[in-house]
């Protein structure tokens, strides 16, 4: 055996499973007793019909540089996605290393499984020989399965055998999930054929929603109907009636996964396929008690300690769900997540999200669209993007700082010899068919051992979500607004901008008698510099007047550029002298400029200011008429307002 530490990659889905958690424990068994380290590589697939969402899940598998492993173990059955299926076969061959498929021969690797149409063989046959049974019904698992496919096979090979007619309207074809034994048991009542005798399951888990159909519907098992299943799962051995079923050997095959990969690495020979035994089991479902029925003391103490940690998961998946739903940034999802941490019981923990997730906006689209939008190259479906960033790090029961890292390390200081052995768990983050990123958790049996482990990571997930909507809506409303209230050119308020921002100001110094300052300003010899020097040049003097008017208003002024040449600015509770001081900073600022930019021409404005306690009743604008007024007569010959109509008494139409 190599002396380094041996990485073994586990790639299956659904681990929540009898089937797939019984394996898994064998792995870890073996692991924990040779010092072996496992990364497990998680998904969640086939728990609904919508395929975005076994798109970014499955899309986990693409993280796993199986080139840096030793060694590989496929629950390949569990992956119910042809197309991701071949895509992760494809990365065994090419990383060179050893695999051990499970209940799937694969050329080129190795294969554990049994042998599945003996074991249906028996149990049919059992039915016909024991029982004298003819109506036989069957439900199926996947079309493309292989199990699925054999047992499927030998039910019919059983029936043919007997002389029996096999009838396809006897057949349910499912997908290996609860709802498909509801459902089968309702198409079969449903049905012109006489009653079946016995349901024959490919699996417990729809055997055990037969059962409960059937019993919901008035009918008895196994008096009136009996029942098989397969896999003989925990439920299924204390269910009541106790499911009569196939035993398999699940910790077994993990066991020999492991041991296979050691003998490669040390160069053991051994054969590629390793067929294991099974048993049928025949209980209370088919009228027949042989199977071994666990103690009750012991049931008891079982069921209390699953209740008891089933409601402890309850509680804490809501109270994680409830504070992460409260987050409107990145910043406040991390610190509430943190709060949960320690409650997974791990050693380590990592959120680690796709450096594009915190993008979503290019620089050509900031000038293609006015609000921002997800970019396609910030939308990742396939792979994990270059870069990843760790917003949250803990281990060994503190938090700390990661740097960013290339998204091929997958974790920094994986295969560093110095860390201990132990079980790391990959979990994506997705929405639907896009990847965010993923969470890493270390030795923590949250994983494997409770129901809403996939609910608490999936409401990690749409949380993320969530904030993401909220910070680009917030953005789109920022430039919305920004749009709405800011001149585009000079970067201060438009007309609505001042509106707004002078409003509630304006209705205080009305109503506590206070002044109001209104200064106008006018730019002299823009028509000039457009028709000498281009209309470029132009706005750059209109934003060199904002600039000189920004620098100015240090007090709590609001200005605003009025249109085309003109800008006004507001004060509340101002003096003559502060109007006045105000005036020459303005002039100061467009010399400092002219003195900065050395432009062709020279920044000038003729200006106006009007003080004044606001009569209820008084429009601002009123105000910004004899503001123009004082600025014109200062002006003198100079032209008038384009945007300010003036009449022969010099009046302004102020309807804006």
């Amino acid at each position: 055996m190599p002396d380094k530490h041996i990485h073994i990659a586990v790639i299956v889905s659904t681990i929540d499973e009898e089937y797939q958690s019984g394996i898994l424990r064998g792995v870890r068994q073996f692991a924990f007793a040779n010092n072996i380290t496992l990364e497990h590589f998680v998904a969640f697939g086939n728990i609904g019909s919508d395929i975005r969402h076994d798109t970014g899940e499955y899309n986990i598998f693409s993280l796993a540089d199986l080139s840096q492993f030793d060694g590989v173990i496929l629950v390949i059955n569990t992956i119910q996605f042809a197309d991701c299926l071949e895509r992760v076969l494809e990365r065994v061959r090419a990383s060179g290393i050893p695999a051990v498929c499970i209940d799937k021969n694969v050329a080129g690797t190795y294969y554990i499984g049994i042998d599945n149409e003996m074991a249906m063989h028996a149990m049919v046959e059992h039915f016909i020989v024991k029982h004298g049974f003819e109506r036989i019904n069957f439900i199926s698992g996947p079309a493309d399965n292989i199990d699925s496919v054999q047992r499927l096979k030998a039910y019919k090979d059983v029936l043919n055998k007997h002389g029996i007619l096999v009838e396809e309207e006897r057949i349910y074809h499912g997908r290996f999930v609860s709802r498909d034994g509801v459902d089968a048991v309702q198409k079969f009542m449903n049905s012109d054929l006489e009653m079946p005798q016995a349901i024959v399951c490919a699996n417990d888990t729809m055997a055990i929603a037969a059962v409960s159909a059937l019993m919901h519907h008035g009918v008895r098992v196994p008096e009136d109907v009996a029942v098989s299943g397969f896999d003989y799962i925990y439920n299924a051995r204390n269910y009541a009636p106790s499911l009569t079923s196939v035993e398999r050997p699940l910790e077994r095959v993990g066991q020999l996964a492991c041991q296979k990969i050691l003998n490669h690495l040390a160069g053991k020979p051994q054969e590629r396929e390793s067929m294991l035994d099974i048993f049928c089991r025949f209980s209370q479902s088919c009228g027949c008690c042989e199977a071994p029925v666990m103690d009750a003391d012991e049931f008891k103490r079982r069921n209390f300690t699953v209740l008891e940690s089933f409601t402890d998961d309850v509680s804490l998946a809501s109270r994680l769900s409830s504070s992460l739903a409260e987050c409107d940034n990145l910043e406040e999802f991390v610190e509430n997540l943190r709060y949960f941490i320690p409650d997974l019981h791990c050693k380590e923990f990592y959120l680690c999200l796709c450096d594009s997730w915190r993008h979503g906006v290019t620089d050509e689209q900031e000038e293609r669209y006015p609000v921002p939008v997800l970019s396609a190259n910030d939308y990742i479906v396939n792979g994990y993007g270059e870069r990843i960033v760790v917003p949250l790090a803990y281990r060994n029961g503190r938090f700390f700082d990661m740097p960013d890292f290339a998204a091929q390390e997958m974790l920094p200081g994986l295969f560093d010899e110095k860390n201990e052995t132990g079980n790391y768990y990959f979990v994506p983050l997705h929405f639907r068919e896009r990847c965010m990123g993923y969470c890493v958790i270390k030795d923590s049996n949250f994983p494997t051992s409770s129901k809403l482990f996939h609910n608490i990571v999936m409401d990690i997930a749409n949380s993320l979500e969530s904030v993401r909507k909220i910070v680009r809506l917030d953005k789109v409303t920022q430039n919305l607004n920004r749009l709405y209230t800011i001149d585009p050119l000079a970067g201060i308020n438009n007309r609505n901008g001042f509106r707004i921002d002078t409003n509630q100001l304006y209705s205080y110094c009305m109503e506590a008698q206070k002044p109001v300052m209104l200064m106008f300003l006018d730019m002299d010899g823009l028509k000039r510099i457009n028709d000498t020097f281009g209309h470029k040049a132009g706005d750059a003097a209109i934003m060199s007047m904002a600039e000189a008017i920004k620098r100015a208003c240090t007090g709590g002024e609001v200005c605003c550029r009025f249109g085309g040449d003109e800008f006004i600015i507001f004060a509340a509770d101002y003096t003559e002298e502060q109007a006045q001081s105000l005036s020459e900073r303005i002039l100061e600022c467009l010399e400092s400029l002219n003195a900065e930019k050395q432009l062709p021409y020279k920044l000038a404005a003729s200006l106006g200011f009007h003080i004044t306690v606001p009569e209820p009743g008084t429009n601002l604008f009123q105000l910004v008429t004899v503001a123009d007024n004082i600025m014109y007569a200062a002006k003198k010959k100079k032209k008038t307002s384009r945007y300010l109509k003036h009449g022969k008494d010099g009046e302004v139409d102020t309807d804006l």
